[in-house]
């Protein structure tokens, strides 16, 4: 089918109508544009400008001076002494402890010392003295980070060119939060498992409040090398200069050395970034969070903050917290890559909800991929996806790192099937053909990493057992947390006894070609992995942690692509020129539930639909054509079904799926992953009543709520004894 744009005219004016050739056209509509100069800001953000424009500019070395000065101090009780401390001359924010801070000389006791430490408890946040018995914001943190050695970083910001070089000496690590493009100009550095190098391209770094902070780590040169350190030195050097002013790159040369690594920082200005900025309570995702906020973790560096990136310092600078046994488990994955496996390899992770499945998920990918040009990977958790909206499970081709959230690299994969919804209670079968479908498109010839739900109890544990045995895993990744196991370990022993939702012991045959004896002497390597981080198995409680959140943020992600890669107004979704087809063109069915004919469309307007393409062809008579069960087929993608026109015949689509992949979709699936409410309640450019959104409703109306429907679960309330007569 082809894809043609209309000529500009009202919805409502009658024209004359002629058959169409092609069923995807499209229907123009007036754009109203969005200025992003008009949205809010961040308090934190406009506090600090204020700050900055209402003080001198300090010098990143002046912060890292020490001197020793005399100072009047003024007590609650009205007495003055005169003390003499090491102090530094910090620049901080309120709330936000900073570089250099109070300090005194190790090992004082004296009379002179303590009263000094009461005078440094009351000086506000931003250098100035406190008098007249003003207590400080953050006494408890004060307290904490007194005399903790802040750390230094050397990094300078031209101005001219609006990018940030900074040089770490090996061993040295950043963990940040906010948002950058990275350039490695000499050395090597890693960032979640991936090695960046000199001469490489640049890579963008998201680091968002909502999960663990990212890292960038100085490693040393690996390769041994001709030059001398004199040569290095002045290698190093010639690259500062390069990319440096003459006013900044004095303060950085003496800095650096044969052994320095140089990176350069630079903004980072995306569709995604600007689409997510645009609603106002999404605008500090990629600040500090409230417990870096409560603890005091931000040093303010302004050559980093010019770049959309704040330094975390503290327990909170500790980055991804891995233990020996994760550690211990790449190395060993690595190692079965690189030769010391007879095969492939074929690594399912599997571990309970908030074990950290994800998070080595793609630290597993990024170290592959300093092995490899590619690895593929097998989406099998509905809920929290990490390369397509939820809802969907995909096989796709990995080529780049993973350096951020899965919100941040949503991208079209190699196959995918629309399940419609966040888990599989409703219908396990159906799960488990779909995933059949996916991997007989599984080549053999990269690493694939196989991601399981979180669901590892009852019939979820049998599902697992089931993927173990299709698959023919090779290595079995199994997290855990706290000392009472989630669910019994996948040993290989184990498995030859357990039973699964499909699968029986012995196991049956897998998918592929192989004779079934040669499959039955295989076994999998268990590899056990304890998580040690923070919060494991518990439920984010912080704002865009929770379950929900992260699939909203998956869905503006997805849709973020609607916008234009070059810099401009951000356009909301109900401002895009949708796709109009014609009824009976495609076919339209739901997955979740069972809806009346005469009510589908009802339900479908205004709602996620999955674009799939049937295998045979699609025809109606003058009316929609309904689907009467659920097909397990090909997903080109998502989009909005923002209007229905009974009228003529059409259904109104908006989505970012090119029109080349378009032109093979002939059905539209709804399913119960919902769009996020963000899009209903905030749509800029509309004056009068917002579209689809309403507070006329009641949820104590007869079928006003959310019914679950659960197919071939038998419940035991629902199960006849039988008695023998």
């Amino acid at each position: 089918m082809k894809v043609h744009k209309v000529s500009p005219r009202s919805r409502n004016e009658q024209r004359k109508r002629h058959p169409p050739k092609n069923k995807w056209r499209v229907h123009n509509k007036k754009i109203s544009n969005v200025d992003p100069s008009g949205l809010s800001s961040s308090p934190a953000t406009a506090k600090l400008e204020h700050h900055l424009a209402t003080r001198q500019k300090l010098k990143l070395k002046r912060l890292q001076k020490v001197y020793t000065k005399a100072v009047d101090l003024t007590l609650e009780d009205n007495h003055s002494v005169r003390a003499k401390g090491k102090v530094s001359a910090p620049v901080t924010l309120p709330q936000v402890h900073t570089n250099g801070g109070t300090e005194v000389e190790a090992g004082s006791d004296s009379e002179d010392s303590q009263e000094w430490r009461s005078y440094a408890k009351s000086v506000l946040q931003n250098g100035m003295e406190q008098r007249g018995g003003q207590e400080n914001s953050a006494p408890a943190a004060s307290e904490q980070l007194e005399d903790e050695e802040l750390p230094g970083y050397h990094a300078q910001h031209d101005h001219v060119q609006n990018h940030t070089v900074l040089v770490l000496q090996q061993g040295q690590s950043l963990c940040f939060r906010g948002r950058c493009l990275l350039t490695c100009l000499s050395g090597r550095v890693e960032v979640l498992g991936f090695t960046i190098e000199q001469g490489q391209q640049p890579y963008p770094l998201f680091s968002p409040s909502s999960h663990c902070p990212l890292t960038i780590t100085a490693l040393g040169d690996c390769t041994p090398s001709t030059k001398n350190k004199k040569e290095g030195r002045l290698e190093a050097k010639a690259i500062v200069r390069k990319y440096l002013s003459s006013e900044p790159r004095k303060r950085l040369l003496s800095e650096v050395d044969s052994e320095s690594c140089v990176v350069l920082l630079q903004p980072l200005d995306t569709p995604l970034t600007r689409f997510l900025s645009s609603f106002s309570e999404l605008s500090p995702l990629f600040d500090i969070n409230s417990k870096e906020l409560r603890s005091q973790a931000a040093v303010y560096d302004p050559a980093l903050s010019a770049v959309g990136v704040t330094a975390l310092r503290g327990p909170c600078s500790q980055g991804l917290v891995t233990s020996l046994s994760y550690r211990e488990a790449l190395s060993n994955l690595l190692s079965a890559w690189e030769g010391d496996f007879d095969r492939c390899p074929i690594v399912l992770v599997c571990g309970a909800k908030n074990s950290g499945k994800s998070t080595f998920n793609r630290h597993l990918i990024n170290s592959l991929l300093n092995h490899t040009a590619s690895v593929e990977y097998l989406e099998c958790d509905l809920g929290q996806t990490e390369f397509t909206p939820p809802g969907c499970l995909s096989l796709s081709t990995v080529t780049e790192p993973l350096l951020g959230p899965p919100f941040t690299h949503q991208r079209e994969p190699d196959h995918m099937v629309f399940y419609g919804q966040a888990d599989c209670q409703a219908d396990l079968d159906r799960y488990l053909d779909s995933l059949k479908t996916l991997w007989r498109h599984y080549s053999g010839e990269n690493p694939i990493i196989i991601n399981t739900m979180g669901w590892v109890k009852g019939h979820g544990f049998q599902l697992l057992l089931d993927l173990i045995r299709f698959f023919s895993v090779t290595h079995l990744v199994q997290l855990s947390y706290g000392d009472t196991p989630q669910c019994h370990s996948l040993t290989p022993e184990f498995l030859r006894s357990a039973q699964g939702w499909q699968t029986h012991p012995p196991s049956q045959p897998s998918i592929t070609e192989e004779p079934v004896s040669h499959l039955s002497a295989r076994s999998h390597v268990l590899l056990s992995v304890h998580s040690e981080f923070e919060g494991a198995g518990t439920f984010g409680e912080m704002r865009h942690q929770r379950s929900n959140e992260l699939r909203d943020l998956a869905l503006l992600g997805y849709f973020s692509h609607l916008q234009s890669s070059e810099p401009g107004p951000i356009r909301p979704l109900h401002c895009f020129t949708p796709y109009q087809v014609p009824h009976s063109a495609v076919a339209i069915g739901v997955t979740h539930c069972e809806v009346a004919p005469n009510h589908i469309l009802y339900a479908a307007n205004a709602s996620l639909v999955g674009l799939c393409c049937l295998g045979e062809k699609v025809s109606g008579r003058g009316g929609p054509v309904l689907l009467s069960q659920v097909p397990i087929c090909h997903c080109v993608g998502l989009g909005v079904l923002r209007g229905v026109d009974m009228a003529r015949g059409l259904y109104f689509l908006v989505t970012p799926v090119p029109p080349a992949a378009l032109r093979q979709v002939n059905c539209l699936l709804l399913g119960e992953i919902k769009m996020p409410k963000i899009l209903f309640t905030t749509q800029h450019g509309v004056e009068m009543e917002l579209p689809y959104v309403t507070t006329d409703y009641s949820f104590d109306i007869t079928g006003a709520g959310k019914l679950h429907v659960f197919k071939r679960r038998t419940r035991t309330c629902f199960v006849n004894t039988k008695t023998n007569n």
